[in-house]
């Protein structure tokens, strides 16, 4: 699904051909053609009924490119040069097989480098449209003489700082696509990229390196919203500090709705539903 995300933005975001997406994925022209006109959520491969000559050899290659990767770049070795080590242990097949598994395994070792705060960081300085960040916070209200417990939605542009706040019962997936899709509508558009910290309804799991396993719905809502989501490294808050703060501002407000300012037909009440 993430590839299905990457091929959409690429195309209706960024306007590349489908020439280049198919040379920067290694699909067909016809397979990147089908992805974009088809309702996909997640493109589906055909696993080939036979096996590949390079399995056997599978987790000896990827055990030299985990050493190679630490090496310094003039030190790692090419795929060429790891084909004719396998040859030496029995390998028959071609050198363009091992050049696809090299390709591939770097790509996905590049990924996890980048979601995992190993060397990268979260710029704090933005451009116009280039970001938003987004936030769940927990409040409690007097609704109709109860308390009661509130999930408060953030959803703040990193430039011109405007953002939009919304309240509902719980931080199920249907709420933060609500809450995605009022924030679009009222701020005018979509930035390029979203970040967000690793909140459940986004990261079903974190791995031992901080890999991320992205939730499917969310990542199905990135695809059709165009947007590269980008997540936080743990208990890194000051990352997407902008909606943090807009947490601390935009509540102290709400604290001092009291239950006579959300009695029927008061202005107040009035005000607060149409605050968004």
């Amino acid at each position: 699904m993430a590839l299905l995300s990457v091929i959409r933005r690429w195309h209706f975001r960024e306007h590349l051909s489908i020439r280049l997406i198919a040379r920067r994925t290694g699909l067909s022209r016809n397979t990147i053609r089908k992805y974009l006109r088809s309702d996909a959520v997640e493109p589906v491969f055909r696993t080939p009924d036979r096996p590949s000559k390079l399995d056997p050899f599978a987790e000896r290659l990827a055990a030299w490119l985990r050493t190679d990767a630490r090496r310094p770049c003039k030190q790692k070795r090419t795929a060429r040069q790891f084909h004719a080590e396998l040859v030496g242990l029995g390998y028959d097949g071609s050198n363009r097989r091992v050049a696809a598994f090299v390709r591939a395994w770097r790509d996905d070792w590049l990924r996890q480098q980048q979601t995992s705060g190993r060397g990268v960081f979260v710029p704090l300085a933005f451009g116009p449209g280039e970001a938003f960040q987004f936030d769940w916070s927990e409040e409690q209200a007097v609704i109709g003489g109860e308390r009661t417990k509130l999930q408060v939605a953030h959803l703040k542009l990193c430039h011109s700082r405007a953002f939009l706040v919304r309240a509902y019962l719980l931080q199920t997936h249907e709420m933060l696509f609500d809450a995605h899709n009022h924030g679009f509508r009222v701020l005018g558009g979509v930035p390029r990229r979203g970040i967000y910290d690793n909140m459940r309804t986004a990261v079903d799991r974190i791995g031992p390196s901080r890999e991320r396993q992205v939730n499917a719905r969310f990542l199905a809502m990135a695809s059709h919203y165009l947007f590269e989501p980008e997540f936080c490294n743990p208990a890194s808050g000051w990352e997407k500090g902008q909606v943090e703060k807009n947490v601390q501002d935009a509540l102290s407000m709400l604290r001092w709705i009291s239950s006579e300012a959300l009695a029927e037909n008061s202005p107040d009440r009035l005000v607060l539903m149409c605050w968004d």
